[in-house]
């Protein structure tokens, strides 16, 4: 069974004995990001249709892909980017399928490469039925670190319908759910968090 399996919360904790942190702010206050000319203008003609048609496609390429494109921009593409990628790490405990999005440390952008540091997940509306989904592909990278000797302490995650992102943190096994939703717009302060995260992911 696919990452898709994780319907809720409860059923990737129990499968993965995690521990859960909710309600927690983990993210630092940040200096908001200002985006390039590029992203506030393509934004300011793919926002209005990805929300007023409702579909998760619309909103996964129109609004989250090119703010991702955007961090990588600003990590002055240190980083890859993978969208649609299969990211089987574990069939035997559900953790296969294809990660919506994923960030990792590696510039190399043919094959995903360790270490693996952020996921997204993209959701049409609601954000609570993407949080387990989100939760296992973010086990899967901390497994798939952990099998290349570049674990990191901390893996990051988020769940977004475009207009609304909700984010998650994983140390160890312990996962920490921000159950605050920020707002797109305005970019500014998404970007501040997703660089943070991107680079607060140093290796053991």
């Amino acid at each position: 069974m696919p990452y898709s399996q994780f319907t809720s919360v409860g059923k990737v904790k129990e499968t993965f004995q995690l521990r859960t942190i909710e309600g927690v702010r983990f993210l630092p206050e940040l200096e908001p990001i200002t985006p390039s000319e590029t992203l506030l203008n393509y934004l300011a003609e793919s926002l209005p249709v990805a929300i007023a048609t409702g579909s998760e496609k619309a909103r996964s390429e129109g609004i989250v892909y090119p703010v991702l494109l955007e961090v990588r921009r600003l990590l002055n593409r240190e980083i890859s980017l993978f969208s649609g990628e299969d990211f089987t790490v574990d069939e035997s405990v559900g953790l296969n399928g294809v990660c919506d999005f994923l960030l990792s440390r590696s510039p190399e952008q043919l094959d995903i490469e360790t270490p693996a540091v952020i996921i997204i997940e993209a959701k049409k509306a609601d954000l609570k039925s993407g949080l387990g989904q989100c939760i296992a592909s973010m086990i899967a990278a901390q497994r798939f670190n952990e099998a290349k000797n570049r674990s990191i302490p901390t893996i990051y995650g988020s769940v977004s319908n475009g207009s609304q992102w909700r984010f998650i943190q994983l140390q160890g096994s312990i996962v920490t759910i921000d159950l605050a939703d920020y707002p797109l717009p305005p970019v500014d302060q998404i970007l501040a968090f997703l660089v943070f995260m991107a680079q607060n992911c140093a290796l053991n």
